[in-house]
């Protein structure tokens, strides 16, 4: 019988004499996708537990160009739809077999740092959740040679070496902007939140747009600069203390549930403004609060799960993909509009 003295590591060696087979066998039962019958693997994965042994990723990787890890770069996490997205996200690459490499990032020197990193632990690819990944940024990882695929997830990039999987925004706020006109709404400020060329949504140009075109005329609009509640609740009240009652919008259009939920917070809360009757706010991305009875947020929901399949069909593939930017949601009628 196999022994090894509790200083030693197990090796393939050892759960192959143990379980009376080749090497290759063991090798080839820790693959995922291998050929090999359930009675020899069954055998492996006994001999395996009782000697405690796991197989080295890194070698492995080494040897088939394959670490199937990915790195998640996120950069706000005081929006709560990010940890909505990572936790579908990274769920579906678990059911898949991928492993993530999750970083927090600070800034843009940081997210540089950050994709070079990752590539060093040779990650078959790094995929960007965030608003503060600039050209420079994604011109650093693809410059490592190292980073196989660059995603952005949910939202759409600027950069032609980049995929990016993420929501017909235009279709989107068209509907939303139909929706808002429909209602009876004629004095609309859109909320809008960070703009990066690299990264951009286009909630903001589309909302614009689709209201001259229905109205002849041009919506206000307001940068909030984060998808932060606070620093929306902030961006509001300085609106509204600003303005008589006859000047203020009657509808918020935020670019992000984030902002709708400091908004509404600070109307119906720091204002005492009756939410839809004076004032109406709607939203985006329907975050689980967005549908709590405190705020009950008329918003537009994306497919995150749908777009996170079409991930890890990128990553399995070697094909280019295309029509990912399109990818449908619908409006979510509550009470806030």
């Amino acid at each position: 019988m196999t022994t090894i003295s509790p200083k030693q590591t197990a090796t393939a060696d050892d759960v192959a004499a143990l379980a009376g087979v080749s090497r290759w066998t063991v090798t080839r039962a820790f693959k995922r996708d291998a050929s090999i019958s359930e009675k020899s693997r069954a055998k492996v994965m006994e001999a395996a537990e009782k000697l405690g042994y796991a197989p080295d990723l890194q070698a492995s990787s080494l040897a088939s160009d394959r670490s199937n890890l990915v790195a998640v770069l996120v950069d706000d996490f005081t929006n709560p739809h990010k940890l909505v997205m990572l936790e579908r996200l990274t769920r579906i690459l678990r059911k898949a077999g991928f492993d993530s490499l999750l970083v927090n990032t600070i800034d843009k020197g940081d997210a540089e740092s950050a994709l070079l990193n990752a590539s060093q632990r040779r990650v078959d690819s790094a995929i960007l959740l965030g608003t503060s990944f600039d050209d420079s940024v994604l011109q650093t990882a693809l410059g490592a040679r190292r980073v196989k695929k660059l995603i952005i997830f949910a939202r759409r990039s600027q950069h032609p070496n980049t995929i990016s999987i993420c929501v017909d925004d235009a279709q989107a706020m068209v509907q939303l902007t139909d929706y808002v006109y429909e209602k009876g709404y004629r004095k609309p400020m859109f909320m809008a939140g960070p703009n990066t060329y690299s990264a951009h949504l286009m909630r903001q140009d589309t909302f614009v747009r689709r209201w001259i075109e229905l109205t002849g005329e041009e919506p206000e609009v307001t940068e909030v600069g984060f998808y932060d509640s606070n620093k929306a609740y902030y961006v509001t009240d300085e609106i509204l203390r600003s303005r008589s009652k006859e000047d203020r919008p009657d509808v918020f259009v935020c670019e992000n549930d984030a902002i709708a939920i400091g908004t509404l917070d600070c109307v119906r809360h720091g204002h005492k403004i009756a939410v839809p009757e004076e004032i109406a706010v709607t939203g985006f991305d329907d975050v689980e609060l967005a549908s709590n009875p405190n705020y009950d947020l008329t918003t537009f929901r994306q497919p995150i799960s749908e777009m996170a399949e079409a991930l890890v069909d990128i990553l399995q593939s070697t094909e280019d993909k295309s029509d990912l930017e399109k990818f449908g949601g619908y409006l979510v009628v509550r009470s806030s509009a």
